[in-house]
């Protein structure tokens, strides 16, 4: 029983925080403070500025831990599971984009992580349809990354 509970952590879906912060000197800086404090460490990191607030967009190691800290600390935003690939060149970033047009899915946005373990890189893929684009992904090939993948 205990070993099913591990191996569907190992397959949940990488949870991305899309956080809303006042565009003010320091909202930012003060949210990540806060997650680093906690050891839950950025691996992936997306920006939108706005004239009067930011939304920036994290996946990180540990969600639950950051779930706790933006609630603890009164931070507005919303959660939701994306798709997460690695590739390991700019021909790989092609063949992904069109595994995704080949399903006929609905592209939303994409940004890199920041670091992965053994070098390689990795892609955060906001997508309709998550699990349907996970399958073509892994039909073409590739390494779909879960958060059992990324979580210390």
């Amino acid at each position: 029983m205990a070993s099913e509970v591990a191996q569907q952590r190992e397959r949940d879906p990488v949870i991305q925080f899309s956080v809303f912060v006042a565009n003010r000197m320091g909202r930012m800086h003060e949210v990540v403070r806060r997650l680093a404090a906690a050891h839950v460490h950025i691996v992936a990191l997306s920006v939108l500025d706005t004239t009067d607030s930011t939304i920036f967009r994290i996946v990180v190691d540990a969600p639950e831990q950051a779930r706790r800290i933006l609630d603890d600390h009164s931070v507005a935003y919303t959660e939701n599971a994306v798709a997460c690939v690695e590739i390991d060149s700019e021909q790989r970033l092609q063949e992904v984009l069109a595994a995704v047009v080949e399903a006929e899915l609905n592209l939303h946005y994409t940004y890199p992580f920041l670091t992965r373990p053994g070098g390689k890189s990795a892609l955060v893929i906001s997508i309709e349809h998550r699990d349907v684009a996970e399958v073509a992904l892994q039909r073409h090939q590739f390494r779909v990354l879960y958060q059992g993948d990324i979580s210390r």
